[in-house]
């Protein structure tokens, strides 16, 4: 609370990765310029070689020359998590990151963001409407009335 805004957006830069339900990539970018662009404005000098990267460990690899509208939801939002994860965030929110995607691939999609959180070391904050995806979570808690409440988890 004490940060002024230009420290906020230092520490945004820097310490958490935001993945969107709509993915916001730039639709005049292809994938990988997409993913590149948070390391190029960080200064990293191997931008489009880390971005290449992490495409490849969403399984985007042989799709980084395309644009967003040449993507399906499922790649674009893979694009978006790769691009999240670029400058190595510790905490990683994903706002609905599976909404605007069908149940198999909102799985597949969620799973990757998941897999790959993991091989990092970055924390996940996720806010979902999709019950089923909670049973990927370590910790669940839902909103109720404007107040936290634990979900029960089935056996």
């Amino acid at each position: 609370t004490s940060l002024d805004e230009d420290e906020l957006a230092v520490l945004r830069g820097s310490d958490v990765g935001i993945v969107f339900q709509s993915f916001h990539l730039v639709p005049t970018m292809t994938a990988l310029e997409n993913v590149a662009l948070p390391l190029e404005l960080a200064g990293v000098s191997d931008a489009f070689v880390t971005a290449r990267s992490l495409l490849e460990d969403v399984g985007l690899g042989a799709r980084v020359a395309h644009f967003p509208a040449e993507l399906s939801g499922g790649e674009q939002q893979r694009v978006a998590i790769a691009r999240s994860l670029a400058n190595k965030p510790k905490v990683l929110i994903a706002d609905e990151p599976t909404g605007n995607l069908d149940p198999t691939t909102s799985r597949v999609v969620f799973q990757n963001l998941l897999d790959i959180a993991k091989q990092e070391g970055v924390a996940v904050l996720v806010a979902t409407h999709n019950v089923e995806l909670t049973s990927y979570m370590d910790r669940v808690l839902t909103l109720q009335e404007g107040q936290l409440a634990p979900v029960q988890r089935q056996a």
